[in-house]
C-alpha cells in the first residue's frame, strides 16, 4: 500500500499515475468492508468503536481524504487537549524534532490533541523559564529541552501548581524540578562514542570535547561517562578539558580550529552537543584534521554530509519520531491520572550511523 497516493498503470499511454486513495482503498487498508467504512464516514449506524478507530487510522496512514470528517465523527465527545513543546533554537534538528511531536500529538486517540511548538531564541535561563510560562498559561501538558537551571525548576514548579504536567525530553533536568525524562541513555552514549574513537583513531593520543553547555546535564553525563570508558578501557587516550560552543556553529568552528592547531597529536574529537555544523566544518577545512576519529550527535543533512565525505567517523542519533510517540503517551497519561507519578526515565534507544549506513 503506498501511504500517500494509490498508483494507478494507464496501460494506452504506457505511463503511470496518482490519484486519491478511495473508499475501497480505505476498506482494504483497513480489512473491513466498504459498507463499514460507509457506516463509520456518515455515522448511519453505530460500528464498534476499535472497528472505527481501525478504519481511522488505516485513514490516517494512506492519506485518505475524508480523514478530517472521520475524526470529526469519531471524536466529538472526546475532550480537547494542548499538548505544548519547548524546544532549543530551530536547526534542522529541532525543526524535525518539532514536526515529530506534532505528529504524534494529532495521532492521540483519547484527546482531541492540538500541538503547540515554541523555540527558545537562546539558552538563557530566564527566557527558557519566561517561555515555558507562558506556555503553561493554556497547556494541559508540557515538554521542555532545557538547560537545568533553579529558575527552570521554579517554572515547573508553578506549572504543577497550576496541573499543568511538565516532562523533560532530550535532556534530564535536576532532582529539584521533578521534571519526569524521556530521551537516550546519556551514559550509553558517551561510551559507545569513547569506545567508536578508541577503536576507529589511528594511534593513541589526545581527544579533544566540545560541549553546549555545561547546565545540559545531558552532556554532562555524556562527557563524564566519555571520560569514564577511555579511564577503565583505553588509558592511552587523553581526553582534553571540554571547550564550550554555546551550540553555536561560529563558536564551534573556531573551537575546532584552535584544538587542532593547538594538539598536534589529536587524534579524536567528540561533540556531545550542538553546533556540529561549525565542527564540521572547521575539521572541513583544516588539512590537519585528516584521520581524525570524529564523532557527533544527530543524523543532520550536514551530519550527513561530514560521514559521506569522510569527516566524520559516525554520528549518534535520536530516533525523533519514536521519542515524541512515547513523550506523547506518557504527557497523556499524566493528564488522564494526574495522581499517579509519571515513570521516570523512559529511554529510547540511539541509532548510529556510520559512512557505511547513510
Amino acid at each position: 500500500m503506498i501511504a500517500r497516493a494509490r498508483l494507478a498503470f494507464l496501460s494506452s499511454r504506457g505511463a503511470f499515475r496518482l490519484s486519491r486513495p478511495t473508499i475501497a482503498d480505505l476498506a482494504r487498508a483497513a480489512g473491513v468492508s466498504v459498507a463499514t467504512v460507509d457506516r463509520v464516514l456518515n455515522a448511519r449506524h453505530r460500528v464498534r468503536e476499535p472497528t472505527a478507530e481501525r478504519v481511522l487510522g488505516a485513514a490516517v496512514a494512506i492519506g485518505f481524504h475524508g480523514t478530517p470528517l472521520l475524526k470529526s465523527r469519531l471524536r466529538s465527545n472526546v475532550p480537547e487537549r494542548t499538548f505544548a513543546f519547548l524546544l532549543q533554537r530551530e536547526d534542522a534538528f529541532y525543526a524535525q524534532f518539532g514536526a515529530d511531536l506534532a505528529a504524534a500529538t494529532l495521532a492521540l486517540t483519547q484527546f482531541r490533541a492540538r500541538p503547540v511548538v515554541d523555540f527558545a531564541p537562546d539558552l538563557s535561563a530566564g527566557v527558557v523559564a519566561e517561555r515555558l510560562l507562558r506556555l503553561g498559561e493554556y497547556a494541559h501538558a508540557v515538554a521542555i529541552v532545557s538547560v537545568d537551571h533553579p529558575r527552570v525548576s521554579d517554572a515547573i514548579a508553578t506549572l504543577k501548581a497550576r496541573g499543568a504536567p511538565t516532562f523533560a525530553i532530550l535532556t534530564e533536568l535536576g532532582a529539584e524540578a521533578g521534571a519526569p525524562y524521556v530521551g537516550r541513555d546519556n551514559r550509553k552514549e558517551g561510551r559507545t562514542a569513547a569506545w567508536l574513537i578508541a577503536k576507529a583513531a589511528r594511534r593513541p593520543g589526545k581527544v579533544g570535547i566540545i560541549v553546549g553547555s555545561h547546565r545540559f546535564l545531558c552532556q554532562e553525563t555524556a562527557e563524564i561517562s566519555f571520560r569514564a570508558y577511555l579511564r577503565e578501557n583505553a588509558p592511552e587516550f587523553t581526553p582534553l578539558e571540554p571547550l564550550v560552543n554555546l551550540e553555536d556553529p561560529r563558536i564551534a568552528y573556531a573551537a575546532t580550529q584552535d584544538m587542532i592547531a593547538t594538539h598536534p597529536d589529536l587524534v579524536g574529537l567528540y561533540i556531545c552537543g550542538g553546533g556540529k555544523e561549525g565542527v564540521i566544518a572547521g575539521a572541513r577545512d583544516e588539512p590537519r584534521s585528516r584521520g581524525l576519529a570524529i564523532v557527533c550527535n544527530e543524523l543532520t543533512p550536514a551530519a550527513r554530509a561530514g560521514l559521506i565525505d569522510g569527516v566524520l567517523t559516525a554520528v549518534i542519533s535520536t530516533p525523533t519520531a519514536l521519542l515524541a510517540e512515547r513523550a506523547l503517551a506518557a504527557m497523556a497519561a499524566a493528564i488522564v491520572t494526574p495522581q499517579e507519578t509519571a515513570p521516570s526515565p523512559v529511554f529510547v534507544p540511539f541509532e548510529l550511523y556510520l559512512p557505511t549506513n547513510v
